[in-house]
């Protein structure tokens, strides 16, 4: 196999593989004969299968294996010989232009932008502190009540906070929904799970009462048959309920996998918890602010074209998918998404340069911790573990997580830094 170099461009070369059919043809034919061997084939004897039934189950994924491998071991070598820093996939392509018993591959490779000097002093990043305070655990004690809370009718006008069951109907353009009839749906007022109009109009009217309403919706309404429409709407208040908050007391706490009921270890537990999140959202602050520093102090670098291509391609299609789960259409092409995908590109590639420079290792005890904190989210910690370890995807896309942290506290710790102290709230605050 003859493997070339060329350049094609500041940040791109091009790798050029030719491979002897004659070559490729021994190694598929020892293959399939080692596979002859072991096969099992209804009709056949096992080592009986003769050698052309063989080939046609079996010969085309046996190539392409065979030359994938010898194209991949070509690129690692021709990156090792050449001391290429690539960023990416690499793109390969068959060249049409190979001579008579030969195949021709091209790996088209992009390569990480020269950095220059990498001074981490110069920067200026925001560090943010935080704490954890009895009120803070208050409050979550609160949500939790409502978490668990049940409701009670009451004879009495619709307030703000209760659960308003109803009837109703809505004409747009003449057209009437539900043909005949109401449909039955429910709502918190106060809530905005319906349009503001209709919430206010449904606070103080009594069980039993209706009222017709026209309301002008936005043009980005989760409905798109209503968007921008004026609609009439009709609604009869069934019932109303009020909301009922359970007491703090051993049977509550024992709810949440607290055995000795008692509210002391139940605060704790939820101190820990509290204090987990507040951990990542004070990184997820700092790997901001780090971040906006690296994309300020290297923005006029060149960057590999098609890698920011393909980061814009994936912001796009996770940006129509979440607008998908929440009943709406992303208007936005993926142009829109080039300054974003630059910017991630940018300090990807900067993190992993400065990780490399410095000779930067995975901390495993860090490691250890951070999948401990994911399993003690769940109610059996021990399946967490076993996933991640039994799942090699999974467990390199957790040790890049935890290495970016390590590269972001490197950083943070050598660059000009102010510390900023935040309440539990404001630093969750996105």
């Amino acid at each position: 196999m003859q493997v070339s170099v060329e350049s094609n461009g500041s940040l791109e070369r091009r790798v050029v593989f030719s491979l002897p059919s004659e070559d490729i043809n021994a190694q598929v034919g020892n293959r399939l004969r080692e596979i002859a061997r072991t096969v099992r084939i209804k009709g056949f004897r096992p080592g009986k299968v003769p050698s052309k039934v063989v080939e046609q189950r079996f010969g085309d994924q046996v190539r392409a294996e065979i030359v994938d491998g010898l194209v991949r071991e070509g690129l690692d070598k021709a990156v090792r010989e050449n001391e290429l820093k690539v960023a990416g996939l690499p793109q390969v392509t068959v060249d049409d232009s190979a001579a008579e018993g030969e195949l021709k591959y091209v790996a088209s490779v992009e390569l990480v932008p020269d950095f220059g000097e990498l001074d981490m002093e110069k920067l200026e990043v925001v560090r943010n502190t935080a704490e954890v305070t009895e009120d803070d655990i208050d409050r979550m004690l609160d949500n939790l009540r409502v978490q668990r809370a049940t409701w009670a009718k009451v004879e009495r006008e619709a307030k703000p906070g209760d659960l308003a069951n109803l009837e109703i109907s809505s004409t747009v353009d003449g057209v009437r929904t539900p043909a005949e009839g109401m449909e039955k749906t429910s709502t918190v007022l106060g809530s905005a799970a319906i349009y503001p109009e209709v919430e206010a109009a449904i606070v103080g009217m009594k069980p039993g009462e209706e009222k017709t309403l026209d309301v002008t919706l936005p043009v980005d309404w989760h409905m798109p048959q209503f968007a921008g429409k004026t609609v009439t709407s009709t609604f009869h208040l069934i019932d109303v309920s009020e909301q009922v908050l359970p007491e703090v007391n051993a049977a509550f706490i024992r709810s949440f996998g607290i055995k000795s009921g008692e509210e002391e270890q139940f605060r704790k537990e939820i101190r820990s918890n509290l204090e987990r999140e507040l951990k990542g959202a004070l990184m997820m602050r700092l790997r901001t602010s780090v971040g906006d520093a690296l994309v300020a102090a290297y923005k006029d670098v060149e960057l590999p074209p098609r890698l920011v291509e393909t980061e814009a391609r994936n912001l796009h299609a996770s940006a129509a998918e979440d607008a998908r789960r929440r009943g709406q259409q992303l208007t936005a092409d993926e142009e829109a998404f080039q300054d974003a995908a630059r910017k991630r590109v940018l300090v990807g590639l900067l993190v992993g340069e400065i990780a490399r420079r410095n000779n930067l290792q995975l901390e495993r005890e860090r490691l250890e911790e951070m999948l401990r904190l994911i399993a003690s989210t769940y109610e059996q910690p021990e399946q967490v573990f076993a996933l991640y370890r039994n799942d090699p995807r999974m467990m390199q896309n957790l040790q890049n997580r935890v290495m970016e942290e390590q590269v972001i506290d490197w950083i943070a710790e050598r660059a000009k830094h102010t510390e900023v102290t935040l309440s539990f709230q404001e630093a969750l605050e996105r």
